[in-house]
């Protein structure tokens, strides 16, 4: 699987040492510029439609960017988990110091929670109002700077219901492995743009992951 040179990472602190302010904050910005990276994507048509809506309604096109930052402030928002999460994992010594998985079954397990997840009727009421952007901005819009804000922070949470657990699977992977990260990022803008009915690429998803998890359980 492809990493990062290493001339190019910082390594986390390993299990026996403690975590300074200073790694605990790498940690976090590490995520923040892959959850912006991953994200962005599949967050491109709602900012396209919001500009088009927002011209239609002779509003200022600078207001999507307003509508960027709530977007990406959710996300930045779920990097603290993500980052007390890993530290919990290199404490357990289940993550490498090149922050590779150690843990088959830790992968399965995540696998099997993504994939279920992909059934649950929340995960597709989530999946539906990211997939239709203008019917998004119909019920959300809001007038001004402030209200671009809290209209991409509640796209931003719906978008989060939705993916969230697929982001926990760069654990699974490995936090750096670059494939996965480009592999993640291409299934959820499918998920959220490809012109197949919802809930039938969803479950077809869900059941990917779930046959993944069989195939790592049987072979660890």
């Amino acid at each position: 699987m492809s990493h990062l040179p290493m001339s190019q990472m910082r390594m986390p602190p390993t299990a026996f040492d403690a975590w300074s302010a200073g790694d605990l904050a790498w940690i976090f910005g590490m995520w923040a510029v892959m959850m912006v990276a991953m994200m962005l994507p599949s967050a491109l048509p709602m900012f396209a439609a919001f500009t088009r809506y927002g011209r239609s309604s002779n509003a200022d096109t600078a207001l999507t960017l307003w509508l960027a930052a709530g977007y990406f402030a959710v996300w930045l928002l779920f990097c603290v988990p993500l980052t007390a999460l890993q530290w919990l994992l290199h404490s357990l010594s289940w993550l490498s110091p090149m922050m590779e998985n150690r843990q088959p079954y830790l992968a399965a397990g995540m696998l099997v929670l993504a994939g279920s997840y992909q059934f649950t009727a929340f995960k597709n009421i989530c999946l539906s109002h990211c997939r239709t952007p203008f019917g998004f901005l119909l019920q959300h819009w809001q007038p001004g700077g402030m209200g671009a804000l809290r209209t991409g922070f509640s796209h931003g949470l719906h978008c989060l219901g939705c993916c969230w657990l697929q982001m926990l699977l760069m654990f699974a992977a490995g936090v750096m492995n670059l494939v996965a990260m480009l592999m993640l990022t291409a299934l959820i803008t499918l998920e959220k743009t490809a012109p197949v009915p919802a809930t039938r690429l969803s479950a077809g998803i869900g059941v990917l992951l779930l046959g993944l998890a069989g195939y790592i359980a049987v072979n660890a």
